[in-house]
């Protein structure tokens, strides 16, 4: 078999994405905005589309497969029609889906997805599957980590140490919900053995349980310290931010007059992006390029990867970018 320029792990997913039109936004005592819809009632909706096969792995893993990596998913589907149609998706997509475990008895996750404006609220249920390391014979150039059910602990542990036993394989960790509540002591090896390390500004300040404003030098420096050789945090419209130990960089969103049209799978385009340009021997500066290019893209479709660009879409967005569109020192 061909050697694995990227292997992702995480939990796979379909999604049907439910446009709403009868809602609103509230901002409750904690200043926490709220999806709103009335009790009891018969609410009408928009539209409603099934996108099978996301999910953050899933999506890194296709991703990667369009800019040209050989790429493949390590992941876990039921024995159904879903996890039938998820690793159809993969199969066209280019992805290596041996590595995939279909197990029976089990359901493939299957989420809901509330789009409201441009942005969405998901339900999420994570099926309880028995995770297992999977058998390499070569190792991966990378190794790209992502979100998992509340009964991988083991799983996790089990995955340090392959990645300990096996130093030749790169590794990227974007951790999911459930991965950030288990704390850093918990997954503290898996911190440490990471290479790259990607979470937004939020994210970064429950990591690290800080509360308010927080200075983005002093994340960048918090969240390297707890073990990865790179940290990358990214802040929305704001752009994005990394620090090697060596330099901080800035990099803004790519410039697009178009608005974003649904917002789902952008920060897991921007990671797997970078990833996948330093995979490709791009350095970190240039890598940075890459994630907002194929973040503006997958915005203008529904779901996490339609929008998902080939390298030569990709580059060619990058040949007609202004001037100021380049990384700088922060």
């Amino acid at each position: 078999m061909k050697k694995l320029d990227f292997l992702a792990i995480g939990d796979i997913v379909s999604e049907p994405f439910i446009r709403l039109k009868d809602a609103y936004i509230a901002t409750n005592e904690k200043d926490e905005d709220n999806l709103c819809m009335r009790f009891g009632d018969k609410i009408p909706y928009e539209s409603a589309t099934f996108v099978p096969a996301v999910g953050n792995a899933s999506n890194a893993a296709v991703a990667a497969a369009r800019l040209g990596l050989n790429s493949a998913l390590r992941g876990y589907v039921g024995d159904d029609r879903y996890g039938k149609e998820c690793l159809e998706v993969l199969t066209n997509e280019g992805v290596d889906t041996s590595y995939m475990v279909t197990q029976a008895g089990k359901n493939t996750n299957y989420h809901f997805v509330l789009w409201y404006e441009t942005d969405r609220t998901i339900l999420v249920k994570h099926e309880e599957f028995d995770y297992e390391v999977p058998t390499i014979e070569e190792d991966p150039s990378w190794v790209y980590l992502s979100s998992l059910a509340a009964n991988s602990l083991p799983y996790h542990q089990a995955l340090a140490q392959w990645l300990d036993a096996h130093p030749g394989s790169k590794f990227a960790f974007q951790p999911g919900t459930f991965q950030m509540s288990l704390g850093v002591d918990a997954l503290k090896p898996l911190y440490e053995r990471s290479d790259l390390f990607f979470c937004n500004r939020e994210e970064a300040a429950r990591i690290l349980k800080l509360e308010g404003h927080q200075d983005i030098k002093e994340l960048l420096t918090a969240v390297r310290a707890l073990g990865p050789k790179t940290a990358i945090i990214t802040d929305g419209t704001e752009g994005a931010y990394a620090y090697d130990g060596e330099q901080m960089l800035f990099i803004p969103m790519y410039p697009d007059s178009r608005g974003p049209f649904e917002r789902t799978g952008a920060g897991d385009a921007f990671a797997s992006s970078v990833c996948s340009a330093l995979a490709l021997g791009k350095p970190l500066d240039e890598a940075l390029l890459w994630g907002p290019i194929n973040s503006m893209s997958v915005v203008q479709d529904v779901g996490a990867q339609k929008g998902l660009l080939t390298r030569a879409a990709l580059e060619q967005y990058l040949a007609q970018a202004p001037a100021t569109y380049k990384t700088r020192p922060l």
